[in-house]
């Protein structure tokens, strides 16, 4: 029997990453009028904030009744979190078009954890939150752990792509590899320190080489 901690996962455990992530690839692919108050209310909580935005601003902005967006998103913590989702698979995408150019796994981990971090602070949205709203941005992260299990699942096919091809050793636990990945990153976010330059590249480059790679590499 394997006894690895991913093969102990629960299947409703990995039954509901597969549902956050096809949600967040497909929802509002196939729903023009989700995709319009998802953009209505990115605008809204640019503009004011989360915190001091309505749900009746966000369907004002959209041109569209309350009852329209209670429809779609049954509270606004709902459609916070469907936001905040959709800005994470933005930067997915735009993730794997940036990856085509490193020619080595141990590239494309720095590439990802460097990326990852830029992406986020400079997001309008998301990095506003850090700046305005942490304990907000903190709480999407941290406090039911959506957030965190979709950038794990997303890290953790990506890691398995490379084991696949074997440029990661069979031994290498990618769940709670892409789990360590993730929480380095979001630690950063959250806790930033006065050690590292979250806005120097090359620092983070060399702290990605030095502390991350070595995880998938063999005895790391």
């Amino acid at each position: 029997m394997d006894s690895r901690p991913h093969a102990r996962m629960s299947t409703s455990e990995s039954l509901l990453e597969r549902a956050l992530l096809e949600a967040v690839e497909r929802a509002d692919e196939v729903d023009t009028v989700r995709a319009r108050l998802l953009d209505a209310a990115y605008e809204q909580f640019c503009r004011s904030g989360i915190q001091r935005s309505s749900m009746e601003e966000v369907a004002r902005r959209a041109d569209l009744s309350r009852v329209t967006l209670y429809r779609k998103f049954e509270s606004k913590d709902a459609l916070v979190e469907q936001v905040l989702l959709r800005e994470f698979r933005r930067y997915f995408d735009s993730f794997l078009v940036e990856i085509r150019s490193a020619r080595t796994v141990s590239e494309r981990i720095v590439l990802g954890f460097v990326s990852s971090l830029r992406a986020i602070r400079t997001n309008p949205l998301i990095g506003g939150l850090l700046d305005a709203e942490p304990t907000l941005f903190a709480g999407s992260m941290v406090s039911d752990g959506r957030m965190l299990v979709i950038a794990r699942q997303f890290v953790a096919r990506q890691l398995r792509r490379e084991q696949k091809v074997g440029a990661i050793a069979d031994t290498v636990d990618i769940d709670l590899t892409a789990e360590m990945m993730v929480r380095i990153s979001a630690s950063f976010l959250m806790v930033p320190t006065a050690l590292v330059d979250l806005d120097d590249d090359d620092q983070l480059a060399a702290i990605a080489r030095k502390f991350i790679v070595p995880i998938v590499e063999p005895g790391g």
